[in-house]
C-alpha cells in the first residue's frame, strides 16, 4: 500500500484516462499494464466493478445463449420426430393411396362387368318386350277373328233362328198331352182367334231349350217353335206386341224372336236406354237384330252400338240430359268387367 502511494506521488502530473460512471454502458477497454499500474485504487475498484459487471452480463449471456441452443435442440427434436412422423405418414398415405387405387381398379373391373351383364339384360328384355310385343299383337289377331267368328257365327244362328219364335212362360210337363206344337196351336186360339185359323202358319219342329247353367231353375225352360216362314213369325209377334198381355189357359206367357246368345246379350244391353226413351215417349225399338230405334226431334234414329249413340248424344244437348245417368252407369258396368278381365 505505501508503494502504490508513492507511485501515486510521483505521477500527480500524469492524466489518467477513467472510464465513464456509467457500467452499462462503458465498453470494455484494453488496458495495459503500465495503465492498470498507473489507476488510482478509485479506479481500479471502477474497473474492477464494470469488469464484474460485464462478466455477468457475459453469464447471462451465455446462459441465454445455453437457453435458446436447448430451445433449438428442443424445437430441432421436436422437427425432427414430426419429420419422422411424416414420414411415416406418407409412407401410409402411400399405401392407403395404394390399396385405394387397387379398390378403384376393382370397381371399375365389377362395374365393367355389370355394366356387360346390364347390356346383355338389356338386350334380353329387348327381345323379350319384342316378343311380349309380337304375342300381344298375335293375341289381338287371334281375339279379333274370334270376335269376327262369333259374329258369323251369331249372323248363322240368327238366320237359321229367323223363323223362329221364342215362347216364354210355359209350364213345365204342360206339353204332355198335346206336344209342344198342340200348344202352340192353343196359344194363338186363346190370344189371336184370327191367326189360329190361318191354315199357311204351319210349325216345322218345336223343342225346349236345354237347361245349360242351372239345372235347379225354378223357371220353366223355353219353347222353340220353327215356322215354315219368316213372314208368319213377324205376323204373329206383330199380333203379340199389339196386345201385350197373353196367357196359355189363364197362365201369364210372352213370345219373342229366338236369336244367339250374343245377340240377345246385345239386345238386353239396350233395355235400361230404351226404358228411359219409353218414358220420354221417345218410342224406342229394339230392331232386329240388336239395333236401337227411336224418334228424336221429329225424325227416327237408328244405332247398332252404343258409342255411336254416345257421339250422337253429345251432340243433342236435351238428348244428353235425358240419357246421362244411364250412360254413366253403363260406362261403369264396362269398367267394372274390364277391370275383371
Amino acid at each position: 500500500m505505501p508503494n502504490n502511494k508513492r507511485k501515486n506521488r510521483g505521477n500527480k502530473n500524469k492524466e489518467v484516462t477513467i472510464p465513464p460512471s456509467n457500467e452499462k454502458d462503458t465498453p470494455i477497454q484494453d488496458y495495459e499494464d503500465d495503465d492498470i499500474e498507473e489507476m488510482q485504487e478509485a479506479d481500479l475498484k471502477k474497473l474492477i466493478r464494470t469488469l464484474r459487471s460485464s462478466q455477468k452480463q457475459i453469464l447471462e449471456l451465455h446462459k441465454s445463449l445455453m437457453d435458446k441452443i436447448e430451445n433449438l435442440s428442443r424445437e430441432n427434436e421436436i422437427l425432427r420426430r414430426n419429420q419422422n412422423e411424416t414420414k411415416q405418414l406418407v409412407q401410409q398415405e402411400t399405401v392407403i393411396v395404394t390399396e385405394v387405387k387397387n379398390s378403384i381398379d376393382q370397381m371399375k373391373n365389377t362395374i365393367e362387368s355389370l355394366t356387360n351383364r346390364m347390356g346383355e339384360a338389356e338386350e334380353r328384355i329387348s327381345d323379350l318386350e319384342d316378343r311380349e310385343q309380337e304375342r300381344i299383337q298375335s293375341d289381338q289377331r287371334k281375339e279379333e277373328e274370334i270376335r269376327n267368328l262369333k259374329h258369323i257365327v251369331g249372323n248363322l244362328q240368327d238366320t237359321i233362328k229367323k223363323p223362329n219364335i221364342r215362347v216364354l212362360g210355359v209350364p213345365e210337363g204342360m206339353e204332355r198331352e198335346k206336344g209342344l206344337e198342340g200348344l202352340f196351336s192353343e196359344i194363338l186360339a186363346e190370344n189371336f182367334p184370327g191367326l189360329e185359323k190361318d191354315r199357311g202358319i204351319l210349325v216345322q219342329e218345336a223343342h225346349r231349350t236345354p237347361n245349360k247353367h242351372d239345372q235347379k231353375r225354378s223357371s220353366p225352360r223355353h219353347v222353340v217353335i220353327k215356322l215354315s216362314t219368316v213372314k208368319h213369325k213377324e205376323k204373329i209377334l206383330k199380333c203379340a206386341r199389339e196386345k201385350r198381355q197373353m196367357t196359355l189357359r189363364g197362365s201369364p206367357i210372352r213370345l219373342t224372336a229366338d236369336f244367339s246368345s250374343e245377340t240377345l246379350q246385345a239386345r238386353r244391353e239396350w233395355r235400361d236406354i230404351a226404358q228411359v226413351l219409353r218414358e220420354k215417349n221417345c218410342q224406342p225399338r229394339i230392331l232386329y237384330p240388336a239395333k236401337l230405334s227411336f224418334v228424336n226431334e221429329g225424325e227416327i234414329k237408328t244405332f247398332h252400338c252404343k258409342q255411336k249413340l254416345k257421339e250422337f248424344v253429345a251432340t243433342r244437348p236435351a238428348l244428353q240430359k235425358m240419357l246421362k245417368d244411364v250412360l254413366h252407369t253403363e260406362t261403369q258396368k264396362h269398367g267394372h268387367q274390364y277391370e275383371r278381365r
